[in-house]
This record gives structure tokens, C-alpha cells and sequence, in this order.
């Protein structure tokens, strides 16, 4: 399989898949305000990983997490800027999502 271009296309593929959640950091945690679903760091695996690097813009670096719950009931995506434009995050969360990277 072809990995996607853009972050939208790697969004509409892991859609397509099930991961439906849009979760975001909040210091020490994965959380969707949505649904009010929160991970902590040790409750969640990352499955996958798609990077994005601006060719001429720092600010289109991006990267697309597909996150599945260790249990297997909830599937979505952290999608976070790294870098310089990087959210602040635990020690333990940026730990975890580094090694993706």
C-alpha cells in the first residue's frame, strides 16, 4: 500500500478503518472532548505512523498518529505538529509518542 500524501489523505484512510476519535494531548493524557474518552500514556498503543515534512515551510511538518486503546475498543488519531510547533506534553507523553517518530 502507498503511503498518503497529505494529512488529510492519511485522516480519510484511518477514518475508512475506524479510527473515528480525534483526540488531543492535555499534559498527561490522550483526551476527546467529544465523547469525554481520556488514555493515559500506558492505556494506549500508537499502531501507526505518518510523517509529514514541509518541503520549503517548517510549519507544514505534521504527524498523524493512528492510536488503538490496549483493550481494542477505541481506535482514533493524534494529529501533532513536532518541532518547534510541538504541543507541551508530560515527560511520559512525549516519551510515547517519540518512539514513533
Amino acid at each position: 500500500m502507498t503511503p498518503p500524501d497529505t494529512v488529510t489523505a492519511a485522516l480519510n484512510e484511518l477514518k475508512s478503518r475506524g479510527y473515528n476519535i480525534d483526540f488531543n494531548i492535555a499534559f498527561d493524557k490522550l483526551i476527546c472532548s467529544d465523547n469525554k474518552i481520556c488514555l493515559n500514556p500506558h492505556e494506549f498503543e500508537i499502531v501507526e505512523v505518518f510523517r509529514f515534512e514541509g518541503d520549503t515551510n517548517p510549519s507544514d511538518e505534521d504527524v498523524v498518529y493512528a492510536i488503538e486503546s490496549k483493550g481494542g475498543g477505541v481506535k482514533g488519531t493524534l494529529t501533532s505538529a513536532y518541532g518547534t510547533y510541538a504541543e507541551t506534553a508530560s515527560a511520559e507523553m512525549l516519551k510515547k509518542l517519540s518512539m514513533h517518530k
